[in-house]
């Protein structure tokens, strides 16, 4: 049972990445990108081949993030340039990345199992730190008997997070960042003003894929391999991980509802996880999983508003005079 949340606190990290990617283009830029599925896939082929053909693991992830960035301009461009549907122009980049990701890939599946990975880079030098044995000597004494292999994943990627949670909130409050952010919210108004939304919106699609390529070249290096098929799905994740974040954490911020992303990244892992260890569940039903959560999670606070709105209107009557609170 530890393992297994311990897993999906691990693999929730990396995707909690992808998960501020989305949240930049659906709630900052209000743009339904469908490109995510296949940009997602992209930062995973372009990481993987780089890697396979001798290229630094770090300089891979970096170019699969930037080709990701790049097909998030695209999208952009499509939609501010071609005037193209915002919607429409996400699928036929999704749609054309398919193929493109064949290409660079050159099979469906690309194995990173007997490679030099950042994976492996960052566990070699976690391990010389000594953290591992102390973490478990420590679990050990509180009756676990089974352990993680390495807990460097977990710790490193907390440090990477913070550090994109950090440069991502300080973009959003820039001069650039708060018109992308108006951008979203009245594109009209903004553009009124002189500003120049068609970048704003290619620039601020483009950053969106780059984080969503990103975490694919991480998950790709974290497996062990780059799929084609990998990115069916990513896009509900990322909104599962938005939706779920807002609902149990809040928004007020720009500072507190990057981290409720963050969190609800996680916490969506973990639920699934446990959901995954029902007997009649198994992973062929995560799909379905995704699905009533974000329903839940979209369901439940109106539910609970309603609640609170029949409460207050209770409390209201009950502190007015006898006669008032009839005629209420």
């Amino acid at each position: 049972m530890f393992l297994s949340l311990f897993g999906a606190v691990e693999s929730g990290a990396i995707y909690a990445i992808m998960a501020l990617g989305v949240y930049l283009s659906f709630r900052v830029l209000d743009f339904p990108d469908l490109t995510v599925d296949g940009s997602f896939v992209t930062g995973a082929a372009v990481a993987a081949v780089s890697i396979v053909n001798g290229v630094p693991p770090i300089l891979g992830t970096v170019l699969g993030a930037l080709a990701g960035f790049i097909a998030g301009c695209i999208t952009g461009v499509l939609h501010t340039k071609g005037r193209i549907n915002p919607l429409l122009s996400g699928i036929l980049m999704m749609i054309a990345l398919y193929s493109v990701n064949l290409r660079i890939m050159g099979s469906p599946t690309v194995s990173l199992l007997n490679e030099t990975s950042l994976k492996t880079q960052l566990v070699a030098v976690w391990e010389k730190t000594g953290v591992d044995a102390i973490l478990n000597n420590l679990l050990a004494t509180l009756g676990l008997e089974r352990f993680p292999s390495t807990w460097g994943i977990v710790f490193i990627m907390i440090i990477v997070l913070i550090i994109i949670k950090l440069i991502t909130d300080f973009y959003l409050k820039t001069e650039v960042g708060l018109a992308l952010r108006a951008t979203g919210d009245n594109q009209r108004m903004i553009r009124s003003l002189s500003a120049n939304t068609d970048s704003l919106i290619i620039v601020g699609i483009g950053i969106s894929n780059g984080l969503v390529a990103f975490s694919g070249a991480l998950i790709a290096q974290h497996g062990g391999f780059a799929d084609v098929g990998m990115g069916i799905g990513m896009i509900i994740i990322g909104l599962a991980s938005v939706i779920i974040g807002e609902a149990l954490f809040g928004t007020k911020t720009i500072a507190r509802a990057t981290l409720a992303i963050i969190l609800g990244a996680i916490v969506y892992r973990i639920v699934v996880t446990l959901a995954l260890r029902v007997d009649f569940l198994d992973t062929g039903d995560m799909k379905l999983i995704t699905a009533l959560l974000v329903i839940l999670a979209l369901v439940a606070p109106k539910v609970l508003q309603v609640q609170r709105e029949k409460q207050r209107r209770l409390k209201k009557r009950a502190a007015l005079p006898v006669e008032d609170a009839k005629n209420a």
